[in-house]
């Protein structure tokens, strides 16, 4: 009778959940003389359930009612484990392991293998996120070898920072062989919760190469398609693109390619004395703005794109030309030449330690 009494006190209590008032039913109707089936009924539990709570009361009492820690006590990771973690990461795997890359199965295995280390792979996952290591991910980089790389940046830059008042300041160059592919297949659009899928072989009617130049005050760009690039075909669309400016300075910033210093180039630059290049510094094409509208025309009109022949490939570029046009806007550049030195500075001095260390 006093255990009745407990269990009804623990149902009417309001400081008691509705988990522990639910079990302490149990017991009550179990005691009562209920049929199993109708307590589950009545509690919405199932027939199990039912005899757990009834069987844990019996062993312990109300304690028994009480959800029990099932978990193992955390093991805390020595600080020094973390630490090879990180180590370990932020260098290349062992050439005996034939990895080009850590994985956090593969961390984890070498550890307990090699280091006798015993930790799970989601740990060295969570180590990764917490330390913003992403071995998985790569990029590239080139270091210019310019003599005059400095110079040139500065040049450069200071045209897209403070171009020189009532001048235009265009970015050219050539995307080239841009290849018409056609799937062999017709392709499956988008649909609710599908995505867009297409077949990986193709056929290639042939490439055509795009001469553009991309108004850096503005953001409109000019461009033409030609079956060949060579010094004739740049110099043409260079007339093309300096012919709307007439009457103002116009700075043009390209790259060191043998089709931009051609004899009838040099010619038409000494008639024309509004017009002067800026070259990019060798094997940094990335400071040129047209670069990265190339970039943006790949990613949303070339890649994925299906075309049946060339002349079909060269439309779809014109059509893309004229729809950026018509809200075209100039990119944002923010970077400062003294900027990109001192990064590239860095890098410098990064490549030299690996270097040095290599050697030893």
């Amino acid at each position: 009778m006093e255990q009745d009494a407990e269990l009804r006190a623990l149902v009417n209590s309001r400081d008691v959940s509705a988990v522990l008032a639910t079990r302490a039913r149990i017991v009550l109707w179990h005691g009562e003389g209920r049929r199993r089936k109708d307590i589950a009924e009545l509690a919405g539990v199932s027939l199990p359930t039912v005899d757990r709570w009834v069987r844990r009361h019996a062993e312990h009492g109300l304690a028994g009612l009480d959800d029990r820690d099932r978990a193992a006590p955390r093991v805390q990771v020595p600080p020094r484990v973390r630490a090879r973690v990180v180590a370990l990461t932020r260098t290349s795997p062992p050439v005996e392991t034939g990895l080009s890359h850590w994985s956090t199965r593969g961390l984890a295995g070498y550890l307990k293998r090699v280091e006798g280390i015993c930790v799970s792979w989601s740990y060295v996952a969570r180590v990764w996120r917490e330390e913003g290591l992403a071995p998985h991910r790569h990029a590239t980089f080139k270091l210019s070898k310019d003599p005059a790389f400095a110079e040139k940046v500065s040049d450069v830059v200071g045209l897209y920072l403070d171009p020189p008042g009532g001048a235009v300041v265009l970015s050219i160059d050539e995307k080239t062989q841009i290849q018409a592919l056609d799937r062999t297949q017709p392709l499956l659009p988008l649909d609710f919760g599908v995505t867009e899928k297409r077949t990986h072989d193709y056929v290639r009617h042939g490439v055509t190469n795009l001469f553009a130049a991309l108004d850096v005050g503005t953001g409109q760009v000019v461009g033409e398609c030609r079956p060949t690039r060579d010094g004739v075909n740049f110099l043409a669309f260079l007339k093309k693109a300096v012919k709307p400016h007439a009457g103002k300075d116009i700075h043009v910033v390209l790259d060191n390619l043998s089709t931009h210093t051609t004899p009838e180039v040099e010619a038409w630059l000494e008639e024309n004395p509004h017009v002067r290049f800026h070259f990019t510094p060798v094997g940094s094409s990335w400071i040129n703005q047209i670069e990265t509208w190339f970039g943006i025309l790949t990613r949303q009109s070339i890649r994925r794109g299906t075309f049946t022949s060339v002349n079909v490939l060269i439309k779809q570029i014109k059509d893309y030309i004229d729809t950026w046009n018509i809200d075209a806007k100039p990119f944002a550049w923010t970077a400062t030449s003294e900027e990109i030195l001192a990064k590239v500075r860095l890098v410098q001095t990064n490549i030299k330690k690996l270097v040095d260390n290599n050697a030893k």
